[in-house]
């Protein structure tokens, strides 16, 4: 064995020590390497020369050992990353990165994810009540079909994230900017929306029967189908809202705008014309 291949070795191997496929990696190329040297002896090359042929033989292997440093540590952090159908209630989250994690189907009643990055994450079909996502990166996440119910989002980073057909009993929504968030064909009725600026949000199919949204902002909002019996939106700023029935013979929804309180609302004249086609009371609005 020529100690100096592996000196070499050593040397272009040691920033990836402990990555497990690169060791597998180097050991075999050892191997390979002392028998290419060997041979290149029997044939009556000297030290020397051997060792530069044999050295020469494996081309840029630097970059080869990058690639695959790069591919196994992508493959750890998707395994790291996996917790589908895991009991993971009360678990302990704050404050990690876990871009595209698997949470689908799993019990995460009352655990704290706070100022966590779960960027792409999916929590679909799992128990998730109580949870704490204060100040967590939801963006581009997918929450449906699952219950949050008391679940707490303060200041959260809410961008296409998707909630729909979530139980959404009790959970708090409070100092949030929610960025084409979709909250479609969901039970909001007890849900706590406290301070909140709603930006492409789509709440269609909807029931958010008596929610008080006094004060908060809504722009580009899509209403549409959804149900709205007393719903408040005094003191609110709404530009470029969409409310639309489900059948423009049907009374039913018309009637449910007509219970909606508008009293010191500001609104551009898209919305107004709207809301007015639909009888809705706007007498205490300031058109903007």
């Amino acid at each position: 064995m020529n100690p100096k291949l592996t000196d070499y070795l050593n040397s272009v191997f040691t920033p990836y020590d402990g990555v497990k496929s690169v060791t597998e990696l180097k050991a075999d190329l050892l191997s390979d390497l002392q028998e290419r040297y060997r041979e290149l002896r029997a044939e009556g090359k000297d030290d020397e020369t051997a060792f530069r042929m044999t050295v020469e033989s494996i081309g840029d292997i630097e970059q080869t050992i990058l690639e695959v440093a790069n591919l196994s540590r992508s493959l750890e952090r998707q395994a790291v990353t996996n917790f589908s159908g895991s009991n993971l209630a009360q678990s302990d989250f704050a404050g990690v990165t876990a871009h595209k994690g698997q949470f689908t189907g799993s019990v995460l009643h009352g655990s704290d994810f706070s100022g966590a990055d779960l960027t792409g994450s999916s929590f679909k079909s799992s128990d998730v009540r109580e949870a704490n996502f204060d100040g967590a990166n939801l963006t581009d996440c997918s929450l449906s079909t699952l219950d949050l119910a008391n679940a707490s989002f303060h200041k959260t980073i809410l961008v296409r994230t998707n909630f729909s057909k979530s139980g959404l009993d009790g959970a708090q929504f409070t100092g949030v900017r929610l960025t084409d968030v979709t909250l479609t064909m969901t039970d909001l009725r007890k849900t706590i929306f406290e301070g909140c600026v709603f930006d492409g949000v789509d709440f269609s199919y909807s029931d958010l029967s008596g929610q008080r949204l006094d004060g908060q902002t809504f722009i580009g909002v899509k209403f549409d189908k959804a149900a709205l019996n007393e719903v408040s939106f005094k003191g609110a700023t709404l530009k470029n809202v969409s409310f639309q029935s489900a059948s423009i013979f049907s009374k039913k929804y018309y009637r449910a705008i007509q219970t909606i309180g508008f009293d010191g609302a500001m609104m551009d004249k898209l919305t107004f014309a709207l809301l007015k086609g639909m009888e809705a009371d706007l007498s205490k609005v300031t058109v903007i």
